[in-house]
């Protein structure tokens, strides 16, 4: 394990430099991030941990061009946040599956693609494929209230790489889920990432999720949002939920739990 220190070896994907962000409301101002440093690199599976309201989603919406910086600067694949968006270079995946209950499970997996204006053949075709790809085939003509949770938010992860982007930006999608379920979902997703080679990034609370999905993990601290630390695991990306119970993972975490507990975040 070491920090992010040297120039990366891969290309970068998400250039974040002395980055902050403060919120203006009726009460005064909200220091919501400050002075942000991170790189994101290609096929990278990143995880945002941190206590709630420190700014773990801002700057995952800022990523996406939803949220826009005060101070610092951000790039994603070369280019500002609003033409990586422009360009449908992401796909995001809420914390709720957020699919329209009077369409089906196609019909909300091809909506982006309807907007985009693509022929219904080629709609027809990456619907079949990413539905395969979260293991959903045959469920197409079903509706979301006939799904359970896991199953729709397997196919809001559909919906968002439909759009064929390189990076998938996920904002705590399994959080709502009991921990069966979320297991189940987080060795999905990892087999997903490794056939897709997508880089990614996940916001969560969890110290034993983070750990098990990520090749980075960002630790950060209290409002207003700083990075404490930057782990690079030394998992293997073949791994299975029973890797949790080893040395190498419990030492991972340990170091998570440290960080949160450095930036007074975590609690027994």
């Amino acid at each position: 394990m070491a920090l992010q220190k040297d120039a990366p070896t891969k290309p970068s994907v998400v250039s974040i430099r002395d980055l902050s962000l403060t919120f203006e409301t009726g009460d005064g101002p909200v220091h919501a991030l400050s002075h942000i440093d991170l790189t994101i690199e290609k096929g990278d599976f990143v995880s945002f941990i941190g206590p709630s309201g420190c700014g773990k989603t801002t700057l995952l919406r800022v990523i996406a061009d939803l949220e826009r910086q005060t101070a610092g600067s951000i790039t994603v694949n070369g280019t500002t946040p609003e033409q990586a968006r422009l360009d449908r270079a992401y796909g995001y995946v809420f914390q709720a599956a957020a699919l329209y209950p009077w369409r089906t499970i196609a019909k909300n997996v091809a909506l982006p693609l309807e907007i985009m204006g693509l022929s219904k053949a080629e709609q027809q075709a990456r619907v079949a494929k990413n539905l395969a790809l979260v293991n959903l085939a045959g469920f197409e003509n079903k509706y979301p209230w006939q799904l359970s949770g896991g199953m729709q938010q397997r196919a809001s992860i559909a919906r968002a790489l439909a759009l064929e982007p390189d990076l998938l930006l996920m904002d705590e999608p399994f959080g709502a889920l009991d921990e069966i379920v979320r297991d189940h979902l987080n060795e999905q997703l990892l087999q997903l990432w490794a056939k897709t080679a997508k880089t990614v990034v996940f916001v969560t609370h969890s110290i034993p999720e983070a750990v098990y999905l990520s090749s980075k993990i960002v630790v950060m601290s209290p409002r207003p949002g700083r990075i404490e630390d930057v782990i690079v695991s030394d998992l293997p990306r073949d791994r299975g939920l029973d890797i949790r119970e080893t040395p190498g993972f419990l030492k991972l975490a340990h170091r998570v739990r440290e960080g949160l507990r450095a930036g007074h975040s975590y609690e027994d």
